[in-house]
């Protein structure tokens, strides 16, 4: 699908944590070995389809990892700040699925994505005018931070600053980049960033600072963005987080519409789980869905973080559920 930088989640100051498979847990690990399960009911085989859903995580075992500006202070005019909350108010988690599928599916670029989104949603409308200067908002490797850098670029360019949009790569680089002022905004990910932020800056805590609380995640990440030289926007709706995801089909079949109802209607062993290969030792993945919902799945499928293999086995058939990301464009597909 698309390279991406994600969390560490359950890893206290990983900086290194620079793949989507830490968002499932440490980065690094390896082992497969599924935690104890006692998967002794019937369980549900897989159902193919060519549709597949995301089930609500009714009691909130991932991270909130909104979508939210992260802003150089000195670079923190008023105006630059109201642009980009423009955009965190005309984007909810539906309208990032479906800018990913422009991009990602349709194989439009993230700047022709942008411009239509813009367009359709009457983005700039409202948007102040002021002396506005040169900005350069910095982007990560992958094509959904791109399309939102480019949604930056246009509600910025409202605003009357002259902008440019400048892929950088991961977080280990961009984030120090934004610090010194080289650029200026980064559309970020809030539980990302104040678990990375964390670890940079409070080497060998032990305290989390990212949880399911938006507002309290915001907080920490605030508080830890002023010791470095960052302020934010207002965080979206919209995020990007690790999901579980089953085909249309499957879910219709079992009455399924949460975690919970997978695991009350579908633990036993016929139930195939898939995922990348650290997802059953990760508090993100297999171990927390034992451990918050009691879901015991049957067996283990070691595929990809999200990917093409863990996609293509749900809607084959060949697993009952998957490890997806919850802003994927394919979800917007069938």
């Amino acid at each position: 699908m698309r390279a991406r930088t994600r969390l560490a989640v359950g890893a206290v100051g990983a900086l290194a944590a620079a793949t989507f498979l830490a968002g499932c847990g440490e980065s690094g690990s390896s082992g497969t070995e599924a935690p104890p399960s006692a998967a002794a009911g019937a369980g549900c085989a897989p159902v193919a389809g060519k549709k597949l859903v995301v089930l609500e995580d009714d009691k909130k075992l991932q991270d909130t990892d909104n979508i939210i500006p992260a802003i150089n202070a000195k670079a923190a005019k008023p105006e630059l700040i109201a642009a980009l909350d423009k955009v965190s108010a005309a984007v909810d988690t539906p309208k990032l699925i479906q800018l990913n599928k422009a991009v990602d599916v349709d194989r439009k670029t993230p700047k022709v994505a942008a411009e239509e989104f813009a367009s359709a949603n009457n983005l700039t409308s409202g948007i102040t005018k002021g002396a506005g200067g040169p900005i350069t908002v910095g982007v990560a490797n992958f094509s959904e931070n791109q399309t939102l850098g480019e949604l930056y670029s246009i509600a910025l360019t409202a605003a009357g600053f002259q902008v440019k949009v400048q892929t950088i790569g991961n977080r280990e680089l961009y984030e120090p980049a934004l610090e010194k002022g080289e650029i200026q905004v980064v559309p970020e990910y809030a539980a990302t960033l104040a678990t990375f932020l964390n670890g940079k800056v409070n080497q060998g805590s032990t305290t989390p600072v990212a949880s399911s609380d938006l507002n309290q995640t915001v907080t920490n990440l605030k508080g830890l963005g002023e010791k470095v030289g960052l302020t934010f926007g207002a965080a979206s709706t919209a995020q990007d987080q690790n999901a579980f995801a089953v085909t249309q089909a499957f879910a219709d079949q079992h009455g399924l519409k949460t975690l919970s109802d997978l695991a009350s209607k579908c633990s036993g062993t016929a139930t195939i789980l898939g995922g990348p290969p650290e997802c059953p030792q990760r508090p993100k993945c297999q171990a927390g869905l034992v451990e918050v919902y009691d879901f015991k799945a049957g067996s283990f499928s070691s595929l990809d973080a999200g990917g093409p293999q863990t996609k293509s086995a749900l809607t084959s058939g060949a697993i009952s559920v998957g490890l997806v990301l919850s802003s994927d464009g394919e979800l917007a597909v069938g």
